[in-house]
């Protein structure tokens, strides 16, 4: 299947046993390493223009989340095989099988959209002085502002049967984020690409798993890793920080970019009043060259 703008080679790595994870390896096996991460429901597709800007000197990784993209979409009942645990702690796992796999054990970008800071930051825990630069796009890397209430489309995905029903009966999560993710309409062949891979009950498993192990208190699965990471998130501080963000945005709005810019004092910020949660989409045309321009002024 072909989809805009995402002219590149599909690669594939068995992260566990029967279970196949897709990625992006684009740009020079020599160049300086960024690793673009992913949140829900989107997948290596949001991430094509900023490749796209940056291959022809940038080695750019983008893995597609197992459940997600163009990776496989196991089961994740007691007796499925192969059997597929869809925790933070599983996202944070495979990101680290992924870059030892490809021997990325040097300074790294890190480039993070939506769920993919909480996996970014994660992974980042136990290897911290790789990451020698930082892109943030409307993303988290610490448990929800004390001010932030929970959307109710959110809550209604996480905490109600109802929710599953509506996000892996109708494919409501990744067709509604196409909608309402973007300030600028999407053309229909982008619109496709991103529901794309979410295209039966069995295959939107992960869109859902991702809402149900949002972490909210301790009692939840992701609480800790998540806690720790919004721990260690001011240590970044004295490394160069891009920070580009949608305030359209009803999830990740400036609750969390006044986090990110109080622990990340120093950041170059970008944000739109007409963009929303799919900055990239909404901005590409700003933020690539922006980005580019950021890595240039802080080579590794």
């Amino acid at each position: 299947m072909r989809f805009p703008d995402y002219d590149f080679a599909s690669h594939h790595l068995e992260v566990r046993p029967g279970i196949r994870m897709h990625y992006l390896d684009e740009g020079p096996r020599e160049g300086e390493v960024v690793v673009m991460v992913h949140g829900n429901p989107s997948w290596s597709y949001y991430w094509r223009h900023l490749v796209r800007g940056l291959r022809d000197r940038y080695r750019c990784i983008v893995p597609d989340h197992i459940g997600m993209g163009l990776s496989d979409k196991p089961d994740d009942a007691d007796r499925a095989l192969p059997r597929y645990d869809y925790t933070l702690q599983s996202r944070v796992d495979d990101l680290q099988a992924l870059l030892a796999h490809l021997g990325v054990d040097g300074p790294v970008t890190l480039a993070v959209h939506d769920w993919g800071g909480m996996i970014g930051f994660g992974w980042a825990l136990s290897c911290m002085p790789q990451v020698r630069r930082l892109v943030v796009l409307n993303t988290a890397a610490f448990p929800m502002p004390a001010d932030k209430a929970m959307p109710w489309q959110i809550a209604l995905g996480r905490d109600y049967n109802v929710g599953e029903l509506a996000i892996r009966g109708f494919n409501a999560f990744s067709a509604g984020a196409s909608w309402l993710g973007v300030e600028r309409r999407m053309p229909a062949d982008v619109r496709r690409a991103y529901v794309a891979p979410y295209d039966s009950w069995k295959n939107r498993i992960s869109t859902v798993r991702f809402m149900q192990d949002i972490p909210l208190s301790p009692a939840d699965r992701a609480w800790p890793l998540l806690e720790a990471a919004g721990r260690a998130l001011p240590g970044y501080a004295d490394r160069p920080a891009f920070i580009g963000w949608g305030l359209k945005d009803f999830v990740f709005d400036h609750h969390f970019l006044a986090r990110f810019r109080r622990d990340l004092p120093d950041a170059e910020v970008m944000a739109f009043d007409d963009a929303g949660h799919y900055v990239l989409e909404d901005k590409h045309e700003v933020l690539v060259p922006a980005v580019r321009a950021f890595l240039e002024r802080h080579p590794l």
